[in-house]
């Protein structure tokens, strides 16, 4: 168990691979009732990914050889759970160290032991965090990002990144009301909570298997953040015939308008990502819906698009993901300052791309789940600033989300933690009718 979350954290740390996409690849490696532990381990490494390594500074008399990098996750996840799991101390130091044999490093399980007995004796862990980065568990870049672009939250933003998110589901209208459904769930033994502003959310008091959540497989819910739920009926607002979903996987936001829209809407969902695209025909299918899926970059619209317009689109653009850093830890490595501008020309190329794709009269709802303004309100004021038929539509579909944004120069954000909201961005843009 160690041994695989060492290699997992390895295979984040050193080779750039995504969190999710390892532990997929491993889970089988492990039997069904240790998985949850896997997950746990893995995720909460990365979480306190800072203050471990400069833990494991301070223990190494020099550093490890690259080769050993394996071992480095090792003692990072041993470290970890010292410091912030229940799990006995006598276990989590023998466990790790076997662990070391397991990768076939035997000769370094005494060192292993080592840094853990002292860890233990001379309670590192109450020391002050050598930097900014140990004490926030997240890169300068990002820390100053957010000081910058948010100077009176960037702690609490920062804070709320650390913790565990939250399991949120999204109620099918078409088959349940959320009163019914709660009522199933507490059947079930389950508890929820709704959440006025976001209708169709309930939040679980502690996350569920989807194999424990009643109707599920029938898709009577699906497991979607509150703060994603806000997009469709946000653009179903206007009663839109004809919707355009770009860049669509995993198709969260597709089935939600299918749900709310019924037979009254016609959906179009594009995405360049080929094996993503399976994702959005398996969601649609299990809630009994369907739309046009069209496998293809949503920018190069001459590759894909008929010529007749849409009343709607749904533009849930490519970003840096530093809003949902609480459920995907592994973001803070993998992503770069470098990353924000680049980012910041493909959501501008999407956006004048589609624009003409769009029915004057209709609405264009961008969203990110970033927090940076370069991303977000930044690219949106430098669209609108060169299109004259182009407007921001600020009327909100109702006046509680009012409570769970913050208004920006353009459009408005929901910062992480918010109501137990993952952080999402949204702009409203009205094409004028000339």
């Amino acid at each position: 168990m160690r041994a695989i979350a060492a290699e997992i954290i390895d295979a984040v740390q050193s080779g750039g691979q995504s969190l999710d996409a390892v532990i997929a690849a491993n889970e089988e490696r492990v039997s069904p009732h240790d998985r949850s532990l896997l997950r746990m381990l893995c995720y909460g490494t990365l979480r306190h990914y800072w203050a471990l390594q400069g833990w494991i500074a301070t223990l190494l008399e020099r550093p490890l050889k690259r080769k050993d990098n394996v071992i480095n996750a090792l003692l990072a996840v041993g470290l970890y759970q010292l410091s912030d799991t229940r799990i006995p101390d006598h276990a989590a130091v023998s466990q790790t160290v076997e662990a070391a044999r397991q990768l076939r490093r035997p000769k370094l399980a005494g060192l292993i032991n080592a840094c853990l007995r002292r860890f233990q004796r001379e309670a590192i862990a109450a020391s002050p965090p050598a930097n900014e980065e140990a004490r926030w568990n997240h890169p300068q870049w990002l820390i100053d990002t957010l000081r910058r672009d948010w100077p009176d939250d960037w702690e609490a933003i920062l804070a709320a990144n650390n913790d565990r998110a939250p399991m949120w589901l999204r109620v099918n209208r078409s088959r349940n009301t959320v009163a019914e459904y709660r009522e199933k769930l507490a059947q079930a033994e389950i508890l929820a909570e709704p959440l006025s502003a976001v209708p169709d959310a309930l939040r679980l008091s502690e996350p569920r298997s989807v194999d424990e959540l009643p109707g599920f497989a029938a898709g009577d819910v699906s497991v979607q953040d509150a703060a994603a739920q806000i997009a469709a009926r946000w653009l179903l607002d206007k009663a839109p015939r004809h919707i355009l979903d770009a860049c669509a996987a995993p198709g969260g936001k597709s089935g939600h308008l299918l749900e709310l829209g019924r037979d009254s809407i016609v959906l179009t969902a594009v995405e360049s990502d080929t094996a993503r695209l399976q994702s959005i025909e398996q969601n649609l299918r299990r809630i009994g819906r369907s739309a046009t899926i069209i496998n293809a970059d949503a920018s190069k619209t001459q590759e894909w698009w008929d010529g007749a317009q849409f009343d709607g689109i749904l533009l849930d653009a490519p970003c840096s993901a530093t809003g949902v850093i609480r459920r995907h830890p592994d973001i803070k490595l993998l992503r770069r300052s470098s990353d924000i501008d680049r980012l910041g020309e493909r959501q501008s190329a999407l956006l004048q791309a589609l624009w003409p794709l769009l029915a004057p009269g209709g609405c264009l709802l961008y969203a990110t789940c970033s927090i940076l303004a370069a991303e977000n309100e930044t690219v949106i004021g430098r669209f609108l600033t060169g299109h004259e038929d182009a407007q921001e539509n600020d009327v909100l579909p109702n006046n509680n989300i009012r409570d769970l944004m913050r208004r920006q120069t353009c459009g408005y954000q929901v910062l992480p933690g918010t109501a137990g909201l993952d952080g999402f961005y949204y702009a409203c843009l009205y094409k004028k009718v000339s």
